[in-house]
């Protein structure tokens, strides 16, 4: 009887072993199953994260209306305002004695552009048609910040004219003449 009851014992546990042996791995399974989130689970969180799409493109929106209405209050400060005719403008200022080299005030393309030529025409801001070097400028360049140095030279000879007209308004003699075709590097041309 003895024997029958290890016989018994030994059963038993081997059972339980095989048991456990199936039953953890399936409980380890099932519990990280459980832990996962579902696919809307997961968008739902993202949104959260990031914030609602459309709020984000209203205070996009608004962030770009800011910026534009700032960089169009800048424009009657500017220089001189470069162009090409119908599609680009950028606005210009230098100050010698505070700049290390111009810096873009304003800038823009198609209904943007038009309406800095407008604030510049009611301005008296100089308006200079330079098409490779406005769409260089407008391409190359950021809203206040410093004009790429590729673009110095041609930018220089646009201030010069700019200068000698100011001058030939308040003096008289011999008005300056401007030539479009500006020195601008290959790398910093487009023709688009």
């Amino acid at each position: 009887m003895g024997t029958d009851l290890i016989w018994v014992f030994l059963l038993l546990s081997s059972t339980l072993v095989l048991i456990v042996l199936v039953d953890v791995p399936f409980q380890l399974w099932d519990h990280s199953r459980k832990q996962k989130m579902t696919l809307q689970e997961v968008k739902d969180e993202q949104k959260e994260a990031e914030g609602n799409p459309e709020m984000k493109s209203k205070v996009r929106q608004t962030q770009r209306e800011i910026s534009q209405r700032r960089m169009m209050q800048a424009v009657p400060d500017a220089d001189v305002v470069v162009t090409n005719p119908t599609h680009y403008a950028v606005a210009l200022k230098y100050d010698q004695l505070s700049m290390g080299a111009p810096i873009v005030v304003a800038l823009g393309v198609d209904e943007v552009a038009g309406h800095i030529r407008r604030i510049a025409v009611a301005n008296d801001v100089p308006i200079l048609s330079a098409p490779p070097l406005a769409r260089a400028l407008y391409h190359n360049s950021e809203l206040d910040t410093e004009i790429p140095a590729g673009l110095f030279l041609a930018v220089a000879q646009v201030l010069a004219y700019v200068y000698q007209l100011q001058r030939y308004e308040l003096n008289g003699g011999l008005a300056p003449e401007f030539s479009a075709d500006s020195p601008i590097p290959d790398d910093l041309k487009r023709d688009d």
